[in-house]
């Protein structure tokens, strides 16, 4: 453990922001409630028993109700064939109590999942996902209807924490479509100048040691050292990995794809796994329920 005087980056507290914003959202929820008589309400689906997906799945549900979000819950079997699935999303996509529609990825193998999540209806495509939705946030002056919510998580942790992010270099390391393509995206929408750093890229060292913005989300366990980042940082850490870990209950420990204590001695702020990025995903999903619901609600 590093002595106390090593560190010098401010931690920053996703769970406190996502705990601030979803008391907004909640507010936000009441205030329809009362003047409309209704809330918004959010369908997960999940196919299958994977473990991790139903504890996020889970934990969804959980958030939903502790804002007042209805949530609905669809659990189907992992043998259920595509074209099952694809009629629950369209009976899904005409309910008119349902804002918001998220359907648990990855599926099992047998599913298409382009073609599952292309026949969200735009409206309700809370993940962001529809390639119409993705296709707007990569155009200047077109704004989606949905941005991902980890992405949109990551540029909140940034713009809560102070971060400047026009005119700064930003640095993503992974091309995901569920995280580095979109929140490059972003980061170009909101000015920074942005490079994208992946499998095939040699020397990715040098090229994150010149960012001032980070954003890592590359799934490898601890790969950017305290060495790779510029001092006075802003590192966001969106890797979730599981490390073999013997004084765990669990056996094993979640970290990040940043060493975080090497990083917190270099790093100007920088955000812990778990802790960090994971609750502003979901705090991210309630906003996009509301405001699904808001756009129907309020006409």
């Amino acid at each position: 453990m590093a002595a106390p005087s090593d560190q010098k980056a401010t931690i920053i507290d996703g769970k406190a922001v996502a705990q601030t914003i979803r008391s907004e959202i909640a507010e936000e929820v009441r205030l329809l409630s009362e003047k409309y008589g209704k809330v918004p309400g959010l369908a997960v689906v999940i196919v299958g028993g994977r473990k991790d997906s139903q504890s996020y799945v889970s934990m969804k549900r959980k958030a939903c109700a502790e804002v007042g979000i209805k949530s609905f819950d669809i659990d189907l079997p992992e043998q259920v064939s595509e074209a099952e699935l694809i009629s629950k999303v369209h009976e899904l996509n005409a309910m008119p109590d349902v804002h918001g529609i998220l359907v648990q990825l990855p599926l099992p193998k047998h599913i298409n999942e382009e073609k599952v999540l292309g026949e969200i209806s735009l409206e309700k495509d809370v993940d962001g996902f529809h390639p119409l939705n993705i296709g707007k946030l990569a155009m200047k002056g077109r704004d989606p209807l949905f941005l991902p919510c980890t992405p949109k998580g990551c540029l909140e942790l940034l713009k809560r924490s102070g971060v400047t992010i026009k005119g700064k270099r930003a640095v993503v390391v992974g091309r995901s479509n569920i995280v580095g393509l979109p929140v490059s995206l972003l980061l170009l929408k909101a000015d920074a100048t942005v490079t994208i750093v992946h499998s095939h890229t040699p020397d990715p060292e040098s090229i994150v040691r010149e960012a001032d913005i980070v954003i890592a989300a590359a799934g490898q366990a601890m790969m950017i050292k305290g060495s790779w980042i510029k001092p006075g940082a802003a590192v966001i850490d969106v890797g979730t990995n599981a490390v073999d870990d013997s004084t765990k209950k669990s056996g094993y420990r979640l970290v990040g794809d940043v060493d975080f204590h090497e990083a917190c001695k270099v790093a100007g702020c920088v955000t812990p796994v778990p802790g960090g990025v994971g609750p502003m995903t979901v705090a991210m999903l309630l906003r996009n329920t509301l405001d699904g619901a808001k756009r129907v609600i309020e006409l």
